[in-house]
């Protein structure tokens, strides 16, 4: 940080990109010029100038879960609006994704004039308890206040993990800080929270005592000790306690399932392999790593049937069984404490578990699920990071193993459609190692396919299969065939690449077995982007029974 003499929105801008952010999402607006401007001028930021607003949310929503935090910037009242379901997403997530806004000046607010992007009431904060309540810290910014302030959302969004809601007016944007720049440092150095040195001892002995009274032990490890920059303590410990694990669909990826004590997916009725369901739920006591979310898709819509009585969750400032709870503890301390002190597990045999897709489809045959997954699985190496968007995609590619080195990436939770081709454009900007595959369906792609041109508009090469059956086929399978509304417009979307100015990329429109695989075998010998149109008969998405959907979305009358 070099002086004082930076203004505000300077200041903010360089403040984060200590934290390691080389890449911020946005859209430009006039009243957030000074974060603009400062985004231009930073020798360690660069722009990344999204289609819209919610493209910009989901892509920084990407970049955070492989770079550890972002950046977003959006204008005042209608950029931060259109924001907002990417943030929430994030915020589901558990990701720290840093929401920068500018305001009208204070020159217009004190004199209370009606200016655009407003109601035209001369009310200026009808915006901000919507922002805010998409973020667990907000601060509003001056020259007096911005050092101390920032220093406070960044520890707040970095110990929640959870989005953080800056907004500056636009005057005091442009004015010098007051006080000392603070010197950050890399978010792998940043210590987010301390255990309280009793509590923490405490509640190790209470998880060693568990872990030893147990003839049984399963652990699931989440997405979230990954969201706290734990992976390497997270594996450390299984390693060391040798203890065999599951991960659920919404943590599919969170450790190499290469692993020879990796189990497979826990997803209650639909668990993969059938037999992980009765291990997990079988076992004495189970170690919730940074804590499972027990939602409907996670669970095969509560098919679950795990005893809260052997659940012992390592929080991330808490561990809890039952009744008994130990607070002030953070989830890193815990783990590196655990990884010291565990007697490591007799050996367990699980890789016998694990198999790969069997190829399926003679080279005239018509393209389908059945023949695409196996190939997709084929096609990936270390250093990939598949990236699902929501749907029946993710039915298909949840029980897909996936090889050694190879990341996964989907939104169970908050289930946004569309959301995977943005997040893929971040993901691929953070992604140092290996490619970033995306697979969407023709339904979801429809809402963010614009945020293709921002890709080829910055280099980045992603390969992307867009499943076409011209319809919203998860819909179709939530609910019944017929309905006029699950049809979607007839897109060109082999097409769409080109139009967008990516005129080096390599784009197909596969119908047959033949041409996927020789589109595969292009797209991974190509050096740029490929942009596969896949097509899948719509009769595969067929409705579940009426019991189910009733267990689903519960409408039905009791008996």
């Amino acid at each position: 940080m070099p002086s004082n003499t930076l203004t505000v929105a300077e200041y903010v801008v360089e403040r984060l990109a200590d934290l390691g952010i080389d890449q911020v999402f946005g859209v430009p607006g006039d009243y957030t010029f000074p974060f603009d401007d400062a985004i231009e001028a930073s020798k360690r930021v660069k722009w990344v100038v999204c289609a819209n607003e919610l493209n910009a949310a989901y892509a920084a929503d990407g970049y955070a879960r492989v770079n550890g935090v972002s950046m977003l910037t959006t204008t005042y009242g209608v950029g931060e609006l259109s924001a907002i379901n990417g943030v929430m997403g994030a915020k589901s997530q558990r990701l720290p994704v840093f929401h920068l806004v500018g305001a009208p000046s204070t020159q217009i607010q004190r004199q209370g004039l009606i200016t655009h992007h407003t109601l035209g009431d001369g009310v200026y904060n009808n915006f901000r308890g919507l922002s805010e309540a998409a973020c667990c810290v907000s601060a509003h910014l001056t020259p007096d206040n911005v050092v101390q302030e920032m220093e406070r959302v960044i520890r707040e969004a970095l110990r929640l993990c959870a989005p953080a809601y800056i907004c500056v007016p636009m005057d005091l944007a442009k004015m010098p800080i007051i006080g000392t720049p603070v010197n950050g440092v890399p978010l792998a150095q940043v210590q987010r929270a301390q255990s309280d040195p009793a509590a923490l001892n405490a509640a190790i002995e209470f998880i060693l005592g568990k872990v030893q009274a147990s003839r049984n032990t399963v652990a699931l490890p989440t997405q979230f000790a990954l969201n706290y920059g734990l992976a390497d303590a997270l594996l450390n410990f299984l390693n060391k306690s040798n203890l065999p694990f599951a991960t659920t669909p919404m943590d599919k990826g969170v450790i190499t399932e290469a692993h020879p004590n990796f189990l497979g997916i826990y997803n209650g009725m639909s668990s993969s392999p059938s037999g992980v369901k009765s291990l997990v739920e079988g076992a004495d006591l189970v170690l919730d790593i940074g804590g499972v979310v027990f939602e409907d898709f996670n669970t095969t819509f509560w098919t679950d049937n795990l005893s809260s009585s052997k659940l012992l969750t390592l929080g991330d400032q808490f561990v809890r069984m039952g009744n008994a709870i130990f607070t002030g503890v953070t989830l890193g301390d815990v783990l590196i404490g655990l990884t010291e002190r565990i007697t490591p597990a007799p050996k367990s045999n699980t890789q016998e578990l694990h198999s790969a897709m069997p190829l399926v489809g003679a080279p005239a045959d018509p393209t389908s699920s059945a023949s695409l997954y196996p190939r997709l699985q084929r096609m990936l190496k270390s250093g990939d990071i598949l990236v699902v968007e929501t749907g029946t995609c993710v039915l298909h590619t949840t029980p897909m193993c996936l090889p050694d080195g190879v990341g996964f990436q989907t939104q169970t939770l908050w289930g946004s459609i569309g959301w995977a081709t943005p997040a893929a454009e971040g993901i691929c900007m953070a992604n140092k190692k290996g490619r970033t595959i995306l697979v969407t369906g023709d339904g979801s792609h429809q809402l963010t396919a614009n945020e293709i041109g921002v890709m080829g508009r910055y280099g980045l090469k992603p390969i992307i299969f867009v499943l076409n059956n011209a319809i919203y086929g998860v819909e179709n399978v939530l609910s019944e065939i017929g309905p006029s509304y699950d049809d979607l417009a007839k897109w060109e979307y082999a097409q769409i690449p080109g139009a967008m100015g990516c005129t080096t990329w390599f784009s197909a429109k596969v119908t047959t077995v033949a041409e996927l695989d020789a589109a595969i075998e292009k797209a991974n010998s190509f050096d740029g982007a490929s942009y596969i149109e896949v097509m899948i008969p719509a009769s595969e998405s067929q409705p579940l029974p009426l019991n189910v959907q009733n267990q689903i979305y519960k409408t039905n009358i009791p008996n």
